[in-house]
Parts: structure tokens; C-alpha cells; sequence
């Protein structure tokens, strides 16, 4: 499993306070930064080094938040402090940081609307991020967590193709670390950003045979159309799921 850059930041990681909640004082640092280009700043976070090859279900959003950030290194550093091993404490840290909060109750509900469950035999997607987490893998097009003059990077300011920095993650790692997952998993873009960086790919075959699901609306609760924009592509969501499993069986 590779997760190469770990080593560079586990003496930051280890100087980090466990006992209080950390901030964006503590992270968005000169020890954590990975590349600055022009607004945009690229920091480290070690929830996405690992890969989950056996993955069934795959989402995909744009690139890891604060919040996500946060949490992933509250987690390590409390790996960390247990004496648990370094695969440990990144499989840790991805369960920590994926999706948390209300974006994980709207994105189960969606999950569950579309077949899911029966897809995989399972009793709800919520147990994707429980029970069932060996059957999912989350990541992001832009590994790293990305700031746009110090807030999330939303994807369109500036847009991916326009920034030689998040290109080189999205049209090179990104792929990259979906061809260690077996095929076929059932690949799911959250969002119109997302979507168009999976079709760019899948025009330059640089996807390896998985099924993407496309039109699946990004899960925030920020998104205030996605109701309406599921509903509009439910039947097709629902279609290309049942393909997927009886292919897969």
C-alpha cells in the first residue's frame, strides 16, 4: 500500500497537541504545506493515503475540506499516541474524515434510494461507513486538502484545467490511485465538478473498467438543488446500479 509521503510529515504530525481540538492555526502551517500557486494553497492531510484495492463502492469529491482536514489529524495524532501501526493509523484516519456529518446522512439517503443496499446485500448504506466499510473507498479527484485564499476550494475558482497544480493531481494521481482498485467497483462522482473530471478521463482512457455513476448530486447540505436534481436522474441512478450488480455477481 503505498503512502510515500507520510514519513516526510510524521515529526509535524508527532509535535501536534491531542488533548485540545486542533485549528487552523495548528494545521494551515509551514510544516503541512505541499505547494502554493498563486490564491490556491495545498496542504498535507493523511486521511488519503490509503487505498481500499477490494472497494466496491467508490466516492469521489472534490478535494478533502477543513473539516475533513481536521479531523483526519486529530485522528493520526491519536493513533499515533496508542502506539498503533502506520497502516493502521491511515486506515484510521480515512475512517475518521470521510464524509462526516450531515453530508453522510444526505449521501446514505441517496445511496439507499438508489439501490444500494440490494446491490450489495447489505442492510442500509449508512453501514458503509460502519459495519461495511471494507466494502467502500472515499477520496477525492485533488488528494490534498486545497484553500482558495483561505477558504475550501469549491472546484471553480479557478476551475482544474486552468491550474497546472490541481491538474497534475486530477489528470495523474487521481487515476493513478484508482487503477489499484480491483475492477469493477461501482464509482460514484459527488458533484458536476467531479463528474466532468471523470468524463475527461474516461475520454482519454486514463480510467481503468470501472462503472461510473454519472449525475449523482453533491450530498452538502450547501447544495440546495441537489432534492431536485436526484429526483431528475433517479431512474437512470437506479438502472446503472442494477446493471452494475448483475455484471458483478
Amino acid at each position: 500500500m503505498p503512502h510515500t509521503r507520510i514519513h516526510a510529515f510524521l515529526p509535524a504530525i508527532r509535535t501536534l497537541n491531542p488533548i485540545r481540538p486542533l485549528t487552523k492555526h495548528d494545521l494551515l502551517t509551514e510544516p503541512f504545506l505541499i505547494d502554493r500557486s498563486g490564491d490556491l494553497d495545498m496542504y498535507y492531510a493523511p486521511h488519503n493515503e490509503y487505498i481500499n484495492t477490494k472497494a466496491k463502492i467508490v466516492l469521489i469529491g472534490i478535494t478533502p475540506g477543513w473539516q475533513q482536514m481536521q479531523r483526519a489529524f486529530e485522528q493520526a495524532v491519536k493513533s499515533l499516541s496508542l502506539g498503533h501501526s502506520l497502516e493502521q493509523v491511515l486506515e484510521e484516519t480515512k475512517i475518521a474524515a470521510s464524509f462526516a456529518g450531515s453530508i453522510r446522512r444526505n449521501l446514505a439517503a441517496m445511496l439507499d434510494q438508489c439501490g444500494i443496499p440490494e446491490a450489495l446485500g447489505i442492510d442500509c448504506a449508512s453501514s458503509l461507513f460502519a459495519k461495511n466499510r471494507p466494502l467502500l473507498h472515499t477520496t477525492s479527484v485533488i488528494k490534498y486538502p486545497v484553500f482558495y485564499k483561505g477558504k475550501n476550494y469549491t472546484g471553480h475558482q479557478p476551475p482544474i484545467q486552468q491550474s497546472p497544480l490541481l491538474s497534475s493531481y486530477a489528470f495523474r494521481t487521481f487515476p493513478e490511485e484508482l487503477q489499484h482498485i480491483s475492477p469493477p467497483a461501482l464509482v460514484i462522482p459527488l458533484g458536476k465538478m467531479v463528474e466532468h473530471v471523470l468524463g475527461q478521463l474516461l475520454d482519454g482512457k486514463k480510467s481503468p473498467e470501472h462503472v461510473v455513476l454519472f449525475g449523482f448530486p453533491h450530498p452538502s447540505g450547501a447544495n440546495g438543488h441537489r432534492n431536485k436534481q436526484f429526483q431528475a436522474h433517479k431512474n437512470k441512478l437506479i438502472t446503472t446500479v442494477k446493471d452494475w450488480a448483475e455484471h458483478d455477481s
